[in-house]
This record gives C-alpha cells, structure tokens and sequence, in this order.
C-alpha cells in the first residue's frame, strides 16, 4: 500500500486565526495549502507548498470559479466545465497543476478522465461519496499518472475517500477549520497508509559465527518499543524480523530509536513494498517500522552507521524454503520468536521457531516483479 497524504484548504477568517489552522496542520504532518489570497504569507510559516490559481503558487489550480473573496469553500458551485486548455498550457509551462472539479453527473465523470491524462492532481469535490460513484472515477483513473484526492467534511468522509475501491484515494483535501478535527483526519491518513506484512513462523536450521564484516545500524527518528524492528535480510524474499535495541541490558542502555540491522549487503523493507541495501540508506529516507504481528508505520532515518563487526549467519526454514541473513554476533542483538518474545542471537539455536516474511514475488532494483529469480 502506498502512503496517503491530505492537503487543507484554509478557512474563511482572519489572518491569525488562519494562520494557528495551518500550523496546527504542519504539527500534524499536512504541508499542502490550498489558498488564493495568502501565499507570501503561508510560505513564512515553514516549509510549505501552496495550491493557488496565482502565477507564483507551487501547485497551479485550475477549474476554479476565480471570483469572489478567494475563500474556497469545498460546498460551493464551481465552473461547470473545468479549462482543459488551461491545464494543457499551464503544463507546457513545467508548471505542477492541480484540477479542481465538482462531480454531479456522468458528464462530470467524464470530464475528470480526461483531465486526469493532463495534470498531476485532481481534486474531486461531492456532496456525498456513499452516493456519487467514486469508484468509478478510481477505476478509470487507476492507469493514469495522475494523484486522486478527494473533497471531504469530516473523519467519516476521509475514512470512506481512503478505503474506496480498497484502493481508495490517494489523498483527501478538507477545510481547516477546527483543531481536533485536523488532528483526527491526518491520523487516520497515517493509519490509512499502514500496511500489514503477514509473519511466518521459520525454524531456525543453522547457526554459525564468521569473521568480521561492514555491519549497518540504522537509526530512526521513532522511537520503538518492545517488539518492534525491521524486516531484513539476506534475500529479498525471505526476511528475518529483526528487533529495536527498545531492551535495556545489563551491558550497554537501550536505544530505542536504534536497529542494529546487518552487513551492508542485506535488505531492509522500506515504504510501497519494495527493499533497499542497508548500505543505500542515509539520513531523510523512508524506512517501515514492523511489529510482531506484522504491523507497520513509515519512519525516517536519522543516521545510518556502518562499522566493522564480527558476524553471525541465521538459518531458517519454511516449508521447504530456506531463508538466510547475517547479523552482529553481540547479545543485544534479537531476533523475534514464536511467541513474540525477543531471541538474542547469542541464545539461538537450530530448532528454534523465528518469525520470518515470505515474499512470492521477485524484486528487480527492490520492486516486486512477478519473475524467476533465484538467491542463495
């Protein structure tokens, strides 16, 4: 699944009042602004992209009425058929270009396809998604390079916009006009962008010390708790779960923000189902956050350090297939057992039941293919 997003329009009151809804929206993780009037503004607040039909605006919007005081309110009537040309010029131009349409009949359906083969955006505005057939515009769009958003009031209406079509949208876009109400929404986008590896139970077949090695720890910007880690290994269709140093031991503190990954050749799952090399990652990149029952959340890297290391090679089996990955021979480094329960590496022995990932596809440059490929 990939990660969803949510962008605000800004509400219809002064300055400073406008201005705490949209910070409180940057607290809570929405850095897109939908405003006609504000953008200097806006842009002295932080690192923020704005969506407006004026020249200087990140993303350019087209399909809005343009009169008025420049409050856009997500209920009210647009222009009925939005300027494709408008659109086809804007990106000749290597302008970004949002389209803004409001669905109320099949004709509107129409008009989004369309659109949806010309810009990078498009929002589409209903006045009830249980009724309008937003899993048609899904459908038809689904091939498209084209982001889908759609207009919602309130928390039930995200939930609906995202798990359209199971699919869903990929982003929603509502008005800022209340502080929880920011909060609830971009959780759920967060939870919404979660996905579910399903955890095999491996037994383990071999164990067996090696000399030193490039060994990767990577340090995120979370902070993990017991039974949490990363899925690595040596494959990229098999992967151990490899827990947080979250454990306090009598040799050294926990840390909590901390995986002591592997050698520099190993994968880690990051975001969208694909793999990186440990090797790749530095500081801003996305990585996933795996807990024992195959949950996930996105997290950042803050730092990845590479030092020489002695090393242990893990063995395990599953159904015939046979799953490898080398990690640091040191006891504050743990596996993940049958029951949950952390293995140091230094207590592991065949036998033993590990929790492992099962992939059936091939990866060709960390993307899952459906090919033959054969690691050993």
């Amino acid at each position: 699944m990939q990660n969803k997003f949510a962008w605000i329009t800004t509400p219809d009151v002064e300055w400073e009042d406008k201005k705490e809804m949209i910070t409180t929206a940057l607290e809570s993780g929405i850095d897109h602004v939908l405003d006609l009037i504000d953008v200097e503004n806006i842009k002295k607040l932080g690192n923020v992209k704005v969506i407006s039909n004026m020249e200087d605006a990140d993303i350019y919007l087209v399909g809005i009425n343009g009169e008025g005081d420049g409050f856009v309110d997500l209920n009210d009537d647009f222009t009925d058929s939005v300027d494709i040309a408008n659109a086809k010029k804007a990106k000749s131009e290597g302008k970004t270009v949002c389209a803004y349409i409001k669905i109320t009949d099949k004709a509107h359906e129409q008009l989004a396809v369309k659109l949806g083969s010309i810009v990078d955006y498009i929002i589409l505005v209903g006045t009830d998604w249980t009724i309008i057939p937003l899993e048609n515009i899904i459908a038809d769009l689904q091939k498209t390079d084209v982001e889908i958003m759609a207009a919602v009031r309130d928390l039930d209406g995200a939930k609906v916009a995202l798990e359209t079509l199971e699919h869903g949208t990929d982003g929603i876009i509502f008005e800022a006009n209340d502080f929880n109400n920011i909060k609830k929404i971009a959780q759920e986008v967060v939870e919404a962008s979660q996905t579910n590896y399903e955890l095999k139970i491996a037994t383990v077949t071999n164990v067996k010390p090696l000399g030193s090695g490039d060994r990767v720890c990577v340090d995120t910007t979370d902070m993990m708790k017991p039974g949490e880690g990363m899925l690595i290994g040596s494959y990229s269709k098999s992967m151990f779960l490899v827990h947080s140093e979250s454990l306090e031991s009598e040799y050294v503190a926990s840390r909590p923000f901390r995986v002591n990954a592997g050698p520099v050749q190993a994968y880690v799952m990051v975001p969208g189902n694909k793999t990186r090399y440990l090797s790749e990652l530095v500081a801003g990149d996305e990585v996933l956050i795996v807990n024992s029952d195959g949950n996930t959340r996105t997290a950042y890297v803050g730092r990845s350090k590479i030092e020489r290391r002695p090393l242990i090679l893990i063995e395990a089996e599953y159904k015939g297939q046979t799953i490898r990955t080398l990690l640091q021979n040191a006891e504050t480094i743990r596996i993940v057992d049958e029951n949950n329960n952390p293995l140091s590496v230094a207590d592991v022995k065949p036998g033993d039941k590990v929790k492992v990932f099962i992939d059936t596809s091939a990866r060709h440059f960390g993307i899952a293919i459906d090919e033959t490929i054969i690691e050993q």
